[in-house]
């Protein structure tokens, strides 16, 4: 039984990747909730203030 359900697993991750099509642009959806995240990262980082230029 442990074997039927290790496969089912394996298979999902076998299976077709689900995209985004908006144009000429073609992402993954994987993809792009990976840059999506990073961009945000990339915002934080810019917006919050570092933790010592609050004590000057």
């Amino acid at each position: 039984m442990r074997v039927i359900e290790e496969t089912k697993e394996v298979n999902r991750m076998n299976g077709p990747a689900h995209y985004f099509h908006v144009g000429f642009i073609l992402i993954s959806v994987a993809n792009l909730i990976v840059i999506l995240l990073m961009i945000l990262v990339f915002i934080l980082a810019v917006v919050l203030p570092f933790p010592s230029a609050r004590n000057k």
